[in-house]
């Protein structure tokens, strides 16, 4: 008897089959995933202007660092991983993410920001996406969703995560496929990243969600002059990503040698930073910094900005606290911008403008979506040179990025091609 021959749908209609599926399953993760960017958004408010409010209550730093840290080590050592975590699971899928890494990561992130560390948003978003899309797996049944599928639903939740975040749905569609390794974008996750990005963002909005709006002065005409002008700077630029990457890769290496308890980490990096903000005076260098990132797009600002907030964010994230990178090194790269344009005679908010996207393109591998960034942020008039400074980042940031589970595929360069990927331990990521 001849076995039965599973039904499939009939080739021509397996595109629209494909669409309605995950026009189905992609709007459900951009509902759940936009709208807990927005809380985390409003609540993110909040706690800033607390902190604002009353500057003393940064001297909780260390001891809230060592809570997280304690809770983290108690509860939260599957998800300690983080980002990481995430790429890991989408290219060897093992099972699935916890759903515990929602609240660690939102209460771990708005902690931080309460009471003065320099970390980010992104991370806090596209863990929040990441893990709430993979949930759909526990139905593997559900809306035609199979086991097979789970990298794209990772992908796309974590498309939808920076999407919401930051409000650019391209970048973020483009960044969930960029993002996994050096040199290659997964295709078939292309139209689930895409729906999922731009619905969450609706979604963000639709809750009240307004983000920052940045304007752009003079942008220079493409000539000979402006684009080698913007390659030097982009030279700059890759530096800076890498410095940063290198270094809070090598000071997180560095507290897990020699400080074996891990709450005792964020302690420690609590009393620096919080000695170092009332020593130095550095409060414009914690926290996210969107203030002064839209100050360097309208006037010069100190040479140093891009420095002291690189050195925070490092002793901050290094130390275990938890938060993302990436709107750090867009005030790096913008106050790093801002400072190379009077040596390079091009306009500074311009500069300022390409250097927010390319310190970002260079530290996490990921120059098409920077680009596209670029062109959602500041319009499409800045998109040749924006280009030509994330990819000259890119280039000269080298392989290793912010992102340890990173993989190399195709590589920068034609003879990296045959590169293997670098191992890196997960207790070290």
């Amino acid at each position: 008897m001849p076995l039965p021959v599973p039904i499939r749908p009939l080739p021509r209609l397996r595109p629209l089959a494909h669409i309605v599926r995950w026009l189905v399953v992609a709007g459900l993760i951009a509902l759940v995933a936009g709208s807990a960017s927005a809380f985390f958004l409003f609540a993110l408010d909040a706690v800033t202007r607390w902190r604002e409010a009353d500057r003393r209550i940064v001297w909780l730093l260390p001891m809230a660092g060592f809570t997280v840290g304690w809770v983290y080590w108690r509860l939260g050592r599957s998800v300690e991983a983080g980002n990481n975590l995430l790429i890991d699971e989408i290219h060897d899928p093992q099972k699935t993410v916890p759903l515990r890494m929602v609240p660690l990561v939102l209460g771990g992130t708005l902690i931080s920001h309460l009471l003065g560390a320099s970390v980010g948003r992104e991370g806090t978003a596209v863990q929040m996406g990441g893990a709430l899309a993979d949930q759909f797996t526990r139905l593997p049944r559900f809306f035609g969703v199979r086991p097979e599928d789970r990298r794209i639903l990772l992908m796309a939740g974590i498309a939808a995560g920076f999407s919401s975040v930051f409000g650019a749905p391209l970048a973020g569609a483009i960044f969930a496929l960029e993002v996994l390794a050096l040199g290659r974008l997964r295709s078939d996750a292309l139209f689930p990243c895409v729906i999922a990005a731009v619905l969450a963002d609706r979604v963000g909005a639709a809750w009240g969600v307004h983000h920052t709006h940045y304007r752009v002065g003079d942008i220079a005409p493409t000539t000979v002059y402006t684009v080698v002008a913007v390659a030097v700077a982009g030279i700059a630029f890759g530096l800076a990503g890498r410095v940063f990457a290198g270094a809070t890769h090598r000071l997180g290496a560095f507290m897990r040698t020699w400080i074996a308890y891990p709450p005792l980490r964020p302690l420690v990096g609590g009393v620096v930073v919080a000695t170092a903000l009332w020593t130095l005076g550095g409060w414009r260098y914690i926290g996210l910094g969107i203030p002064t990132i839209v100050d360097a797009l309208q006037q010069p600002l100190p040479w140093y900005d891009w420095l002291g907030k690189l050195l925070f964010t490092v002793a901050s994230l290094g130390s275990g606290f938890k938060g993302g990178e990436v709107t750090p090194l867009f005030y790096i790269g913008a106050t790093l911008g801002n400072a190379l344009a009077p040596l390079l005679q091009l306009p500074f908010s311009m500069l300022a403008a390409i250097g927010f996207v390319a310190v970002f393109a260079g530290a996490a591998n990921t120059p098409i979506a920077c680009i596209v960034m670029a062109v959602e942020l500041f319009g499409p008039g800045i998109g040749p040179l924006a280009a030509v400074g994330c990819v000259v980042s890119y280039l000269c940031s080298g392989h290793a990025g912010i992102y340890r589970a990173q993989r190399i595929g195709g590589g920068k360069f034609a003879d990296d091609a045959e590169t293997p990927a670098p191992t890196v331990p997960p207790s070290e990521r």
